[in-house]
């Protein structure tokens, strides 16, 4: 089984990242991205010991829960489309892309019972990326207080994609930082606890910058 070794790997890269950074193991959430997988590669990953499964386009998700249903911890990384939200939102446990009020408000709508979220920030401020800017954060926050049904659990954010470490580092570093600014001020719908930061190419470097949840695809399934 090619993803039980892959998986291996991985959480000995994260045992080493943490004792670097005098941190625990059991503190990191390993969330396989299976957006690039089959049905059959994502059912091995669970196998092997995957308790949590990111997809990022409703139809690979409703797809791939239709085969393997409650048995792992459902995480929607992606872009969600506001008309899509009733398609999803009483399948998946976290949402990892609250960036917009409309969204938060079609949340609430449609969603049974209390939904986690992470607020997507573009701490980088590349053009090509979604997100709030860090300074929108916390009034967002004050913003969609209104909205009883998001429950924000944390913050979420992806480095750009370049050879520089310390520039990475420097992202990561200013979510925590947001993260711990946000978590200081108790407010009740945002406890704002967790990090959702860190892919295959970056996550030791996001781990040793505070990530609770890690998001691992090509390393895990392949590409």
């Amino acid at each position: 089984m090619e993803v039980a070794a892959n998986l291996a790997v991985i959480q000995d890269k994260i045992g080493q990242a943490c004792t670097k950074s005098g941190r625990r193991p059991d503190e990191i959430n390993v969330i396989g991205v299976t957006k690039y997988a089959t049905i059959e590669r994502t059912e091995e990953a669970v196998e092997a010991g995957v308790k949590n499964l990111g997809e990022n386009r409703n139809e690979g998700f409703l797809e791939k829960y239709q085969n393997i249903g409650d048995k792992v911890t459902w995480h929607f990384i992606g872009t969600l489309q506001s008309r899509k939200v009733k398609d999803i939102i009483d399948k998946i446990d976290m949402l990892h892309s609250l960036d917009r009020v409309s969204l938060a408000k079609e949340i609430n709508k449609r969603a049974s019972s209390s939904v986690n979220c992470f607020i997507q920030v573009n701490v980088s401020g590349e053009a090509s990326k979604h997100g709030l800017r860090a300074e929108e954060v916390i009034p967002f926050i004050e913003e969609i207080e209104r909205y009883e049904k998001v429950h924000v659990v944390g913050l979420m954010t992806m480095a750009p994609h370049i050879e520089d470490k310390e520039e990475i580092r420097k992202v990561f570093q200013n979510l925590t930082s947001l993260r711990d600014r946000i978590k200081a001020k108790q407010i009740h719908h945002a406890p704002c606890e967790f990090l959702s930061m860190g892919m295959s190419n970056d996550y030791e470097i996001a781990i040793e910058e505070g990530a609770t949840h890690i998001r691992i695809g090509s390393q895990l399934v392949g590409d």
